[in-house]
């Protein structure tokens, strides 16, 4: 071997003039650095590209959305009071007050009292046949088919718990018979304050979004 041999090489190369043989690294590790490199670019321009389409989809959805919300969304009316039902007021009433109970003078004093709060009594008496000890609540409210939206809610303010019958009689009188689970007339500050709610207009729902 040569003194000129470079180490470690053996006797693979001689150095027979004087042209020296040229020493080069490998280039794999420099070129998988290189690939390395490139792919994390890639992936990260890849990834941002990405994002950004997300953004602009997903705000345009957001902004349809949104608008079509508000379109639907319209301010509501001022609400406007309903119309009251055209209700009598007592004085244009007149209650026939009839007595179904086994207790004497339910019907005189329940007239009586029917009269201070502004009603016209009719006729006064026990009842008749038919319903004679046969009503067994606080009373019951007999009338033609009329009643139903005008007599009988305001005369039913004054006596809770009474039930509603029609029938053929072609008057507006009506009939309040004394069942037998009568014990007053309803007190007179709740019954006043039943009629101001039962004529008092409903409000107009109002519209939310």
């Amino acid at each position: 071997m040569s003194m000129l041999t470079p180490p470690g090489m053996g006797g693979k190369y001689r150095i027979t003039g004087d042209v020296y043989p040229r020493m080069r690294r490998p280039h794999r590790r420099r070129r998988i650095v290189l690939a390395a490199t490139a792919a994390v670019v890639v992936l990260g321009a890849a990834g941002w590209g990405t994002l950004q389409l997300v953004d602009v989809f997903s705000g345009d959805a957001g902004t349809k959305a949104a608008a079509g919300k508000q379109a639907d969304c319209k301010p509501a009316p001022t609400p406007t009071a309903a119309p009251a039902a055209a209700l009598p007021k007592p004085a244009q009433i007149t209650v026939n007050v009839y007595n179904a109970t086994p207790r004497s003078g339910l019907a005189k004093t329940t007239a009586d009292e029917l009269a201070k709060r502004g009603f016209k009594v009719g006729k006064i008496g026990n009842a008749p046949a038919a319903y004679d000890k046969k009503v067994p609540g606080a009373g019951l409210l007999l009338g033609a088919p009329a009643a139903i939206k005008g007599a009988f809610p305001v005369l039913g303010t004054q006596l809770a718990g009474a039930t509603t019958k029609t029938d053929t009689r072609a008057t507006a009188d009506v009939d309040l018979i004394i069942g037998t689970a009568f014990k007053n007339l309803s007190p007179k500050t709740t019954a006043d304050a039943a009629l101001v709610a039962l004529t008092k207009p409903a409000p107009a729902p109002t519209g939310k979004c």
